[in-house]
């Protein structure tokens, strides 16, 4: 009698992949809730209390029987790392991914919730030559050809200088992307302010942050047409990998 076996969902292999990854230069694995507070997902990240994300249009609010101060259903894992520089002294090198939730319509491209990869550096001397380095060998790694990264500048209320990150796989790496220039996530060196609300002097330590979608490295490393195929529960779709 032929015996099916079960395998990993794709969301989960690239996770696991992703960890193993950044093991390799010394980050460790974080997690943290999804349903998280205002101050967290927010207040320490340097979100002002008029940025357009705090807008019910945009985030998912509720409130906690148990729980007084207002809840949401976290946009984004740097929550997480909020959490982790307030428990630990650095040097920190830590890998975030997880699942986060956005109030918007669905299409190709955008999902309700959607999993996304974080990561933080924070010790003497961190610099934006780090975080291009750290990336470049990530990039490299998990779409197994050599991978160029280039800056371009930007702004996020938890980084400055903040950056929008573009990416090019080598022209001898066989990928779809071969030889084009991708943006492909956000990124910057910590806001001092950040860093002094986790109980860290920023005179003396500086860190570089970083995010993106793991369903958008999906499309790049699986040549993936519509994210919503990976929360479908679509046999066909899931057997493929």
């Amino acid at each position: 009698m032929d015996t099916q076996h079960g395998h990993k969902h794709p969301l989960s292999q690239m996770i696991a992949e992703i960890n193993s990854i950044f093991a390799e230069i010394g980050f460790v694995f974080a997690e943290g809730p999804e349903a998280e507070t205002e101050y967290y997902n927010f207040d320490q990240l340097n979100v002002p209390k008029d940025h357009p994300s705090r807008d019910m249009q945009d985030t998912f609010w509720f409130r906690k029987e148990d729980v007084s101060e207002p809840t949401v259903l976290r946009t984004h894992t740097s929550p997480v790392q909020a959490r982790y520089m307030e428990a630990n002294e650095p040097p920190i090198r830590v890998i975030v991914p997880g699942k986060v939730f956005r109030n918007e319509a669905t299409d190709a491209t955008h999902e309700a919730q959607f999993y996304q990869l974080e990561g933080l550096y924070v010790d003497k001397g961190v610099n934006m030559g780090h975080l291009k380095g750290t990336l470049e060998y990530f990039f490299s790694k998990f779409l197994g050809g050599e991978t160029e990264v280039r800056f371009r500048p930007s702004f996020f209320p938890f980084v400055e200088p903040g950056v929008e990150v573009d990416m090019k796989v080598s022209s001898s790496s066989g990928s779809k992307l071969a030889g084009r220039w991708v943006e492909i996530m956000g990124a910057g060196m910590v806001h001092p302010s950040v860093l002094k609300n986790a109980g860290i002097d920023p005179e003396v330590y500086s860190g570089f942050a970083f995010g993106m979608g793991i369903d958008r490295l999906g499309f790049m490393k699986y040549d993936l047409d519509d994210v919503r195929n990976l929360y479908s529960g679509d046999l066909r779709v899931i057997n493929q990998f």
